[in-house]
């Protein structure tokens, strides 16, 4: 009897693995749109830090962009992870997927950028910006992970 009680149990714990992967490759899509429009802003903070000296010319790692945009699809697979594991404890829908978004969006953002914002010799936009780009960036990736994620 235990047996089959385990098996059913194991039944309920199974994630949508399709599912996640599309919630998460969407919510990177979005999260990249979101990225490139804040940074188009940024771009002339960006060239005048270049000219100052206090920002390199050129990036120290060549594929810096393309890095980039793979790490928030990374980032927004994990996220649609962590909204799929955490259905059954917080509920679905999307105030389960913004509370998410909303923690790793302020873990990932909000702690680097501030202490940028106190020590760099840069203008406070630019960490705001980077700060933005990282809450704000999860929490659209969380709510589309959410929307799209089916049991």
């Amino acid at each position: 009897m235990p047996e089959t009680n385990i098996r059913s149990r194991e039944d309920e714990m199974k994630l949508n693995q399709a599912r996640i992967w599309i919630g998460g490759i969407a919510g990177g899509v979005v999260w990249n749109v979101w990225s490139f429009l804040l940074n188009m802003r940024l771009g002339p903070f960006y060239e005048a830090m270049q000219k100052s000296g206090l920002f390199l010319k050129q990036p120290r790692y060549p594929l810096f962009v393309g890095q980039w945009i793979l790490l928030l699809f990374v980032m927004s697979i994990l996220l649609a992870y962590l909204y799929a594991w955490s259905r059954a404890t917080a509920g679905a829908g999307p105030k389960t997927a913004a509370k998410i978004g909303m923690l790793v969006g302020f873990c990932a953002g909000v702690p680097g950028n501030f202490a940028q914002a106190t020590w760099s010799p840069i203008p406070r936009m630019l960490p705001l910006g980077w700060m933005l780009e990282l809450w704000i960036g999860a929490i659209l990736a969380s709510l589309v992970a959410g929307f799209l994620y089916k049991e």
